[in-house]
């Protein structure tokens, strides 16, 4: 599963770092690129379910939809204040039973924190050890990893939950990326 999970990350750090092969920062600068398109859908994916189903879950054992979006954003405002050392900014405590307008609205503030804390990352201190979830450090290369593979993780996850409400992804329709 590790492998497979490499194989997702590194796909889709691909694009972004053949963008970015003139730079000094190349991981940066991919990370930034995935950044922007996974702001790109995943907010596209929460606009596009219905209000009434934010409530919605697969499983009594999964998320709510509404749940998966304040974990996207809260996911987005410790990863990226971890990578970047930025402190993010101070938000209210949200339900996830809060409108849709709300929750949109704050993983949008969490995206945007992300490429402010995000803009001056250089591959430079990729080496250096951050900590990170339990209580471990792992190198800032792992986080930026991990992070990326966390948005194709909640961007499945939604496409998924979409689907079973019939409504077709944003990545699904076309001429989308």
């Amino acid at each position: 599963m590790r492998t497979l999970c490499l194989v997702v990350v590194t796909a889709a750090l691909l694009p972004g770092a053949a963008l970015a092969q003139s730079s000094s920062s190349p991981v940066s600068d991919a990370l930034r690129h995935e950044a922007e398109r996974s702001q790109k859908n995943l907010v596209a994916a929460a606009e596009s379910m219905p209000a009434d189903k934010f409530g919605f879950k697969p499983t009594p054992a999964q998320m709510s939809f509404g749940e998966m979006v304040l974990h996207v954003a809260g996911a987005n405002d410790y990863m990226c204040s971890t990578i970047s050392g930025t402190k993010p900014p101070a938000e209210p405590k949200l339900q996830p039973t809060a409108s849709k307008e709300t929750l949109v609205a704050r993983a949008k503030r969490s995206f945007e924190f992300c490429n402010t804390a995000l803009a001056k990352l250089t591959d430079e201190g990729l080496s250096e050890t951050v900590p990170f979830f339990g209580g471990r450090t792992i190198s800032r290369a792992g986080a930026v990893l991990d992070l990326v593979a966390d948005w194709a993780d909640h961007y499945g996850a939604s496409a998924i939950y979409l689907r079973l409400n019939g409504i077709l992804p944003p990545t699904a329709k076309k001429g989308s990326e």
